[in-house]
């Protein structure tokens, strides 16, 4: 019978991509991970999209644009980033001295790997003189031919301040590309990505929840197709979308996003009735959920 030797901490992520342990059935997980946060003065920070317990554990949560600005403002020694990969390479682009980690190395993002390097670059070749606007949501050797990072809440601005003579890359995200277009009447040039979650919601399906409930909002992100912001009653990011429904008078929302934020909604909103949009039949989850989020 051969000899079975052991993978290394290293070699195991490098296969499977995360560590992969037994862990005793009595053990306190919630406990463990606030002793070995506390022991090496870690922080832990999480997108509003994973599950609801780890956001319950986490130090921070937020959208992109605020676990980016909490990732540099931190005083830990170790950031454990609690999102996909995309996310934990833009926190040590800000913390260059710093660890960081992730607790999946392949959790990847159906947008961010909808711009591999070598297609992107030949793509910014033909338009030379172009100034090159990233959403944040794209790889590190995509941020690296970028001009200019922006997030869905301030894309608009950052379209806006460049000078209407110069040509404007928009990439990765399509929709979020139409929706800036619109709203600054910019002509883009855009990179034809998209998030499996925002295009997978059902235009059908929508219909028959808004029917079932005539009184709830719609609210969505710009990630979302065309056909359903043109339904909303308003648009904006994660971070938008939750200030607006703790803001709003009314107790009924549909909301077009990943599921996960429903999550803090709710925290926040105890007492209003707070709906996921539904996704297309392929789906899964009759939610909108991302696999790599969760």
């Amino acid at each position: 019978m051969p000899l079975t030797i052991p993978l290394t901490l290293e070699q195991e992520v490098a296969q499977i991509g995360y560590v992969s342990r037994s862990v005793p059935k009595d053990l306190d997980l919630k406990a463990e991970i606030r002793r070995m946060k506390a022991e090496k003065n870690a922080v832990i920070l999480a997108h509003y999209y994973v599950d609801g317990d780890i956001q319950d554990l986490a130090d921070y949560v937020g959208d992109s644009l605020g676990l980016s600005q909490a990732a540099e403002k931190t005083t830990a020694d170790l950031i454990v980033f609690c999102g996909v990969h995309f996310m934990g390479e833009t926190a040590k682009i800000l913390n260059p001295h710093k660890k960081v980690i992730i607790p999946d190395f392949n959790a990847g993002c159906s947008l961010a790997d909808a711009a591999p390097k070598e297609e992107f670059a030949a793509f910014k070749a033909q338009y030379p003189d172009a100034v090159v606007v990233s959403y944040i949501n794209c790889s590190a050797d995509v941020k690296a031919m970028t001009d200019i990072i922006c997030t869905s809440s301030n894309a608009v601005k950052v379209v806006e301040s460049i000078p209407k003579d110069r040509r404007i890359i928009f990439a990765p995200d399509a929709n979020l590309g139409r929706y800036v277009a619109k709203k600054t009447g910019r002509e883009l040039i855009l990179w034809e990505g998209a998030c499996i979650v925002h295009i997978d919601i059902s235009r059908e399906k929508l219909a028959k929840l808004r029917a079932e409930h005539p009184e709830a909002l719609l609210i969505a992100h710009p990630e979302c197709k065309e056909d359903i912001l043109l339904q909303a009653d308003y648009v904006g990011s994660t971070t938008g979308l939750l200030k607006f429904v703790e803001e709003s008078e009314r107790t009924e929302f549909i909301v077009a996003t990943e599921a996960g934020i429903l999550h803090k909604m709710k925290q926040q909103n105890p007492t209003k009735k707070i709906l996921p949009a539904p996704a297309n039949e392929k789906n899964t989850c009759a939610c909108s959920e991302c696999p790599y989020m969760k």
